[in-house]
């Protein structure tokens, strides 16, 4: 909680942590809320904006707290809305998080982790190795960060962000406690308010932590399949190999029934051309998820460099859907955005790339399609 500066950062800090913060300097601890509200309902990070609390109060928090976000190195926006941002964090690394616009509805992905240590085959954030955990001002600066972006102040007037994803870098699980409380954070009327069908945390299956997560907090749960048989999951998603597909599954069995309320696992399955596209795996996952209540997101693989792998035609994305359906499943096709900035699902690396080369490579590619050319937006902010 304690920053470099010394001083307590409260963008952190649930509600409970906030009274406790506020018992220790001597303050009544309803000053927890008013401070929540400033912080989240309004963007401010300045002290003395804060109207409702005196000035003796004021001078006392400039003393020992602060309120920082993570330092914004660069904003894009793609020609289909969709954003991105890449932020820097306190070990020094560079995540990335993306805001999804479809409908009524905007999904903002997070990021819970400075690159990944799960090493997934065919995800760019793994191939850049484990640097660090976010803290959980970070965690939830990303959403503070994006809500202010969009002048949604207060956050519940015309709201941009309806959901919230833990899909960006990193595995959730594995940054547990820091997660956590941004979640907390996230759903809390004096945060975002955000409903809790509404945040949603993924999992590649760290099956302990799946059991200790249903103990604290009740999100929906999504879990990163992309194999239907323990053999090609082994070598897709090498933590497989610690949590078989059975054990993973009676997990998120565990964590749905403790529920209720009719929830239902999202179940992440990312279609690579020749790996785990052909009908056979349609029918294995058929099996495999007949007894659990999910709904399954179909993501056509998005090329990066040196990958090794490619997206299947769209008759096999097709073919792959209708066996599914028939079985009775509810499932989609995620489609892909955001690609013009390399904000796409499986291609956050965390990488800042220099703002003009960037830009060449977009209007290039525009100028290929013989299509007008409109460079992305992209403003520095501090």
């Amino acid at each position: 909680m304690t920053s470099t500066t010394g001083k307590v950062n409260l963008l952190g800090l649930t509600q409970p942590q906030l009274e406790s913060f506020f018992d220790s300097i001597g303050e009544k601890r309803f000053r927890a809320g008013q401070v929540m509200k400033w912080i989240h309902h309004f963007g401010v990070d300045d002290f003395d904006a804060m109207s409702n609390i005196g000035k003796a109060l004021r001078e006392k928090l400039k003393a020992s707290a602060e309120i920082r976000g993570p330092e914004i190195v660069s904003e894009d926006i793609s020609t289909d809305g969709t954003r991105k941002w890449v932020v820097r964090v306190a070990s020094g690394s560079c995540v990335e998080t993306v805001y999804i616009p479809q409908g009524g509805r905007g999904t903002l992905c997070v990021s819970s982790q400075a690159g990944c240590a799960l090493d997934c085959s065919f995800c760019s954030t793994g191939k850049q190795g484990f640097n660090s955990n976010l803290t959980a001002a970070e965690v939830i600066g990303q959403v503070w960060i994006a809500n202010k972006s969009f002048g949604s102040i207060p956050a519940k007037v015309d709201r941009a962000i309806t959901n919230v994803v833990m899909m960006g870098m990193g595995e959730p699980l594995l940054n547990f406690d820091n997660v956590v409380a941004a979640m907390q954070i996230m759903m809390d009327d004096l945060g975002y308010g955000i409903s809790k069908r509404k945040v949603t945390l993924s999992t590649s299956g760290v099956v302990p932590m799946i059991d200790e997560l249903s103990k604290v907090i009740d999100v929906s749960l999504a879990l990163s399949l992309h194999a239907p048989n323990d053999e090609l999951r082994d070598r897709l998603v090498p933590i497989n190999k610690k949590y078989p597909l059975e054990m993973l599954l009676a997990a998120c069995q565990r964590y749905i029934s403790n529920l209720g309320e009719k929830r239902v696992l999202t179940i992440e399955y990312t279609l690579l051309q020749g790996v785990n596209d052909q009908p056979e795996h349609a029918q294995q996952m058929t099996a495999l998820l007949a007894k659990i209540p999910c709904k399954i997101n179909l993501i056509p693989f998005n090329p990066f460099p040196h990958s090794g792998y490619e997206r299947p035609s769209n008759n096999a994305i097709r073919r792959f859907q209708d066996i599914l359906r028939k079985a009775g499943h509810n499932v989609t096709v995620r489609t892909t955005r955001g690609e013009d900035i390399d904000a796409a699902c499986g291609q956050l690396v965390g990488q800042v790339l220099d703002r003009t080369r960037r830009s060449e490579r977009y209007i290039a590619v525009r100028q290929l399609q013989s299509e007008p050319v409109t460079a992305p937006v992209a403003a520095n902010r501090s």
